[in-house]
């Protein structure tokens, strides 16, 4: 059943892969178009610059009047990210409008990395560094971006080994039915 909340993400996710913003990248699930995995690249020229984060966006059948719940997936040391990875961002919140898609809630998520507001703190600490000790905060915010490479090159060798394991498995049953099949040609050239 198609619904007006799942048309329009049908569109939001066209306008994302016919004109994508730099920095960008989300889909829905194989699951459901109501659940999608997105990745923000950290911002040139910022502590999070090379940093690859994972997020993850949750709709319901409001959507675009209400905005889905988004969260990181990714460690994050940021002063408007909660330690359960939800985003503090007026967009997401107060200042939501039925105007914003997935792609101006992307952007405006990398933006917030760049430019935090340490006025309304999710992360009390990384406020605090932000404001009064930003070498500490920046080093922080480094190693985390480490730890994104880190995921991802885990992840790839996972699913490395995940195709390879797939791939000797389908060898294996194909030799499987080989074998079934020797018996028969054997005896169909015996009889003949």
């Amino acid at each position: 059943m198609t619904t007006p909340s799942r048309r329009r993400l049908m569109r939001d996710f066209k306008k994302l892969q016919d004109d994508p913003p730099a920095g960008v990248s989300g889909a829905p699930t194989e699951e459901s178009i109501m659940h999608w995995e997105a990745v923000i690249f950290g911002p040139q020229d910022t502590p999070f610059e090379d940093g690859t984060f994972k997020l993850t966006l949750e709709f319901t059948e409001e959507y675009p009047n209400k905005p889905p719940t988004v969260k990181f997936v990714s460690k994050m040391f940021h002063p408007n990210v909660y330690a359960d990875g939800s985003i503090c961002l007026d967009i997401l919140q107060n200042q939501w409008s039925p105007t914003y898609d997935v792609a101006a809630i992307l952007t405006s998520i990398q933006s917030l990395l760049d430019e935090p507001n340490p006025n309304s703190p999710a992360n009390s600490l990384a406020a605090q560094l932000y404001q009064e000790n930003r070498r500490e905060y920046e080093k922080r915010v480094h190693a985390i971006v480490e730890q994104s490479w880190m995921s991802f090159a885990e992840e790839e060798k996972e699913l490395r080994s995940t195709s390879l394991a797939k791939m000797h498995l389908r060898r294996a049953k194909t030799m499987v039915r080989l074998e079934l099949m020797v018996p028969t040609w054997t005896n169909k050239k015996s009889i003949g």
